[in-house]
């Protein structure tokens, strides 16, 4: 049976998805405090790739299924509407923070005592020249700290409709030109311009091919396409992943190594192409290996990141600005013993997963007193 003659309905909700998102945004959440000592506990403190690239690769992944769905049961005007629509509120939401953000920021360099913040943290464009940083935030293409996450994922969602359709007719050849934009951006022939003085943290020439790539998986996991479990691709991934432990352990300094191992933690921009390999390699690894349901999901600490996954660009979005503000705390007492960092992150997170707790409250109708799905 081909994949087009597969017989499509809706799949079930994947824990797996869920929790895999909700570590991510903890993780992103950790990653972003200046010198908390959790940052050890994440993944990223032990691999070439970290939680954007699995994040990207997922977003991708789960958009991919929703809109060949659409696609097959209501045509691809049904479906590219309905990816517009997705597409602008999350427009909406970068702009929205875009604008919280700063307002944070300009307020805590006017009446706490954080001199310089708008400018150690590239607010000085919207402070100084308003009227041509308000066009050119609603770009995107101005990204003062924090502001440059977003974006990538409305760029992505807006190639993802016509991506798609073209999968549709020539299967995985239409990944080849997001593949040569990505290599040409790579390469530096191309880059995308930054505004007002930012700099492109996720250079989106480069980041689509991941996104892309998720989105393709995701259709292919629609039409009911397992991943293939062939000992050799175990092997590939299991190796690629124990290289990357060992250039962290080169880069953290407990083991002597080659410099080469530096070169293969940089470039994150441009996705380079060994945080490329080792983002695939712990995906396909997690995506054959864990399997669906698993009793600890079910345990308190696999709810809440279930939780918090749901909820992600809600929690996402909290998370900038906590993460922001115990990074200040921590900075303005450096006396402080390394627990109060700790501390502060922990408290962090447990109200990451209220935010989340509280979505979940607000998604249940309330019909005759009782909450319903």
């Amino acid at each position: 049976m081909s994949v087009e003659a597969a017989p499509l309905a809706r799949p079930p909700r994947d824990q797996r998805l869920d929790v895999l998102r909700g570590w991510m945004q903890l993780s992103i959440f950790i990653s972003h405090v200046v010198g908390t000592s959790l940052a050890w506990g994440i993944h990223a403190a032990w691999g070439l790739s970290d939680s954007s690239e699995m994040f990207i690769l997922l977003s991708g992944f789960t958009l991919g299924s929703v809109f060949s769905l659409k696609l097959a049961r209501s045509g691809p005007m049904a479906a590219q509407r309905d990816m517009l629509a997705r597409t602008f509120r999350l427009y909406r939401a970068h702009l929205t923070v875009f604008f919280m953000f700063a307002a944070m920021v300009i307020a805590a360099d006017m009446f706490v005592p954080m001199p310089f913040a708008v400018d150690r943290f590239g607010w000085c464009f919207l402070v100084d020249r308003p009227w041509a940083a308000l066009p050119a935030a609603a770009t995107m293409l101005y990204q003062p700290d924090f502001m440059g996450i977003l974006p990538i994922f409305v760029f992505g969602m807006l190639l993802l409709g016509p991506f798609l359709l073209a999968a549709a007719r020539i299967g995985a050849w239409a990944l080849v030109p997001s593949f040569l934009l990505y290599l040409a951006t790579w390469l530096g022939w191309i880059a995308t311009p930054a505004l007002g003085g930012s700099t492109i943290g996720f250079d989106p020439l480069a980041w689509q091919f991941l996104y892309l790539l998720g989105a393709w998986m995701g259709r292919r996991a629609l039409y009911r396409q397992p991943l293939p479990r062939a000992p050799w691709m175990l092997a590939g991934a299991g190796a690629i992943l124990l290289l990357g432990l060992a250039a962290r352990l080169v880069e953290h300094g407990f083991v002597e190594g080659p410099a080469v191992a530096g070169w293969a933690l940089q470039h994150k921009e441009v996705l380079a192409p060994t945080r490329l390999i080792h983002a695939l390699s712990l995906a396909y690894l997690v995506a054959v290996l864990v399997p669906r349901q698993a009793g600890w999901m079910e345990t308190m600490p696999g709810r809440a990141l279930a939780s918090i996954g749901r909820h992600s660009l809600r929690v996402f979005c909290t998370g900038l600005f906590l993460a922001w503000g115990v990074s200040r705390v921590m900075e303005a007492r450096p006396e402080n013993p390394p627990m109060l960092g700790v501390v502060l992150v922990l408290t962090g997170m447990a109200a990451l997963w209220t935010v989340a707790v509280l979505s979940d409250g607000i998604r249940r109708p309330v019909v005759s007193g009782r909450a319903t799905r």
